[in-house]
Order: structure tokens, then C-alpha cells, then sequence
């Protein structure tokens, strides 16, 4: 059974904000949820330790963001206090556990897996990054004294991850030596236990002072400035209908059938754009009970998607459609395809990416009785 004990009881005085910093938000969500919702899928349970002035807070929290399994307990004087004070509360049964400072919000699931793989290896774990600077060691009067080989030098961050009992005897060590580390490894490193560094992630700041704030910002901005969207549509086949592909009327026996111009490649492109959004898809837009959408050019409605994202911040990226039809052959069309998208989303022709395929004769598109198609888009802000 794994267990993480996170930390969320400092004063934050380096913050400056006369408040625990943990409690702040970062983009709408406080920094100490951000930390409980990324540990959250790993473990069997949490322990949060906090300062007493701010349990009924952290309690309010807990509740709005649904995290009623998580048991709470005040912190101690020191960080080694508030990590023995979460120990303490542990289940009997708990096989491992994670140290985690509450301010590292940024803390990525690979960089948790990776520790819980190195102490289920090696029985301690931490996640670490190599150094890029050369480090400095000096003297009080800042004299340096020595310049230690960068190749062996790693900065640690949490998750620290330990068998529990394995932890629980390191701080009794401690407290019965009088022994204060500054991290959880070093008091199993104090008994003559070694511990294994797991690859970590630079995105893995601790939240100290105000700029933190910006840098942390800045990195979830990147991460939700990109989205994905996929996009499915078929089109049945019939005698007496224009067959119209993004936007270009191709010479064919058999068009499409649909309430407008049944433009199979365009539909699917449409689905993924909304569907990168969350806006649903295109029939819950541009329903096919309303006699306005009737026949009409799929470009137009194209047009209306392109407005409703950028509505929602976002722009076409790039795109790659797949058309599934045995005949006709499209090849000779997709330059045209790809110049009419381009200027319908208002892109460069570079970004739209067309491909025709057939099936060799199996399913409805080899018995010509259909296409399909299929879009994998990428918005980004604009």
C-alpha cells in the first residue's frame, strides 16, 4: 500500500504575502491542491500536514475539491517534526511512502512514477536533476575553497520515496541523535543506508518567492496553450449529388448524401476542431433538423467553427486529414483542397495536410457505397 505525506505547513515569509503560501492560487487552483491532484492517482491515500492557524482553510479546500479521503494533521516546528507528525498518521499497513514538499505543485506523474519504481528497486528513492552550473564551495569569508566536479552533482527535489518502516526508524534515529536534515534521504543516509536518485524534472520548482509565482505561471500557460482534436465522419454514397471534398467539386457518377453538402472531409475536420475545444461536435452546432444548414456549402460552416475557437482563444496549428474512398482517385485535387482549407482557416497552405487512401475493396468505401474521413488536428493560442 502507498501512502504520500505532503507538506504544506511553512509560513511562506519569503512569499510576502502575510498568508501560507500553499493556500494561494496559481491559475485558479490553490498551489496545495495542484500538489494532492497530481499525487492523487498514484497512491491508496494522503496525509496533508498543515499549521493549525490554517486547518479550517485546508479543511474548506479539501471539501470543494473533493478530497474528503485525505486525513489531515498539524505540522510541527520544524519540516522534520511535520514529516514525523504525517508518519504518525499512517495506516498500519502502509508498505511505502512519499515526502512531498506541498509547494513543488508543478510535480509531473512521470517524475512520481519514477520514484515509486526506484523504491520498490532499491527500498529510497528521490527525485533529482542533474546540475547544469558549476557549483562553488566557499568559506564564511566567501573565499572560494573548492570547485566539485559538476558530473556528480544533482539537485534534489521530492518526491522522496521510502519503504515505510525504513523512514519511520530513520527519524527515530534522528530524534534519539538529535539529528536535523535537511531533507528525509539524508536521515537514512545518517544510519549508513543508501538511496538511489530518479530522474526528476526542472518544471519541479518549489514555490518560495513571488517570481516562482510568474515561472510556474508561465509553465502551466504552455501546457494548456496547445489542444488535440480527432474527428470521424462517413458520407453514403447516391446518384443525383454533387460530391464535394474540402470544398472542391470533384467529377464523379455519385455524390454525397447529407442535409448540406455532405462535405465528408470538412465535417471531420470541423468535429476535431471542436472537439480539441470541448465544444462538442458538429450536429450539436449546425443541427440537421434546422432548414438553415440546408445544402449548404460546409465551407461556410467551416468558417463558423474557425470563430467559434478563436472565440475560445484558440487558432489552427496544423492539420491531417485522411479521405477513405476507392473511387474516384483524388490525388490530382488535393493541391486544390489544400489551398481551399488553408484559405478558409486563414493558414498557410503548409499547415494542411491532405491524404486520399483506399481500402482495397473491403467495407462500404471498397464497395463504393461510402466515404469516410478522418482529421487529427492541433489549436494553439493566438
Amino acid at each position: 500500500m502507498w501512502y504520500a505525506v505532503i507538506l504544506g505547513g511553512g509560513s511562506g515569509s519569503r512569499m510576502g504575502t502575510g498568508r501560507n503560501k500553499v493556500l494561494m492560487p496559481l491559475t485558479g487552483i490553490p498551489i496545495i491542491i495542484r500538489s494532492l491532484l497530481a499525487f492523487e492517482p498514484f497512491v491508496d491515500g494522503m496525509v496533508l500536514v498543515m499549521r493549525k492557524e490554517d486547518l479550517e482553510e485546508a479543511e474548506q479546500l479539501l471539501r470543494e475539491f473533493h478530497l474528503t479521503e485525505v486525513h489531515l494533521v498539524t505540522g510541527g516546528q520544524t519540516r522534520q517534526d511535520s514529516v514525523y507528525h504525517g508518519l504518525s498518521a499512517l495506516p498500519a499497513d502502509c508498505d511505502y511512502v512519499m515526502i512531498h514538499d506541498g509547494a513543488r505543485c508543478l510535480v509531473d506523474g512521470a517524475t512520481i512514477r519514477n520514484v515509486m519504481d526506484g523504491v520498490v528497486r532499491f527500498g529510497a528513492a528521490v527525485a533529482s536533476v542533474p546540475l547544469t552550473d558549476t557549483v562553488k564551495l566557499a568559506d564564511a569569508s566567501m573565499q572560494v575553497v573548492d570547485t566539485p566536479p559538476r558530473d556528480h552533482l544533482h539537485a534534489v527535489q521530492t518526491p522522496q520515496g521510502f519503504r515505510t518502516k525504513d523512514l519511520l526508524q530513520a527519524h527515530g534515529y534522528a530524534r534519539a541523535h538529535s539529528l536535523l536534515g535537511t531533507d528525509d534521504a539524508s536521515l537514512l543516509e545518517a544510519m549508513g543506508q543508501s538511496v538511489t536518485l530518479t530522474q526528476g524534472n526542472t518544471r519541479n520548482i518549489k514555490i518560495t518567492r513571488p517570481e516562482d509565482m510568474i515561472v510556474a505561471e508561465a509553465y502551466l500557460s504552455s501546457l494548456s496553450s496547445l489542444r488535440i482534436g480527432h474527428g470521424y465522419d462517413v458520407h453514403q454514397l447516391v446518384q443525383g449529388r454533387k460530391l464535394i471534398l474540402c470544398g472542391v467539386e470533384i467529377p464523379h457518377k455519385l455524390g454525397l448524401l447529407g442535409h448540406s453538402d455532405a462535405d465528408v472531409a470538412v465535417h471531420a475536420l470541423m468535429d476535431a476542431m471542436l472537439g480539441a475545444c470541448a465544444l462538442g461536435d458538429i450536429g450539436h452546432l449546425f443541427p440537421d433538423s434546422d432548414d438553415a444548414f440546408l445544402n449548404i456549402s460546409s465551407l461556410l460552416l467551416l468558417e463558423k467553427v474557425r470563430d467559434v475557437i478563436s472565440e475560445k482563444g484558440y487558432k489552427l496549428v496544423n492539420c491531417d486529414l485522411t479521405i477513405v474512398a476507392q473511387r474516384p482517385k483524388l490525388a490530382a485535387y488535393i493541391p486544390q483542397m489544400r489551398k481551399t482549407l488553408a484559405a478558409t482557416l486563414e493558414t498557410d497552405v503548409e499547415n494542411i495536410s491532405i491524404k486520399a487512401t483506399t481500402t482495397e475493396h473491403l467495407g462500404f468505401e471498397g464497395r463504393m457505397e461510402g466515404i469516410s474521413a478522418t482529421a487529427v488536428v492541433l489549436l494553439g493560442r493566438h
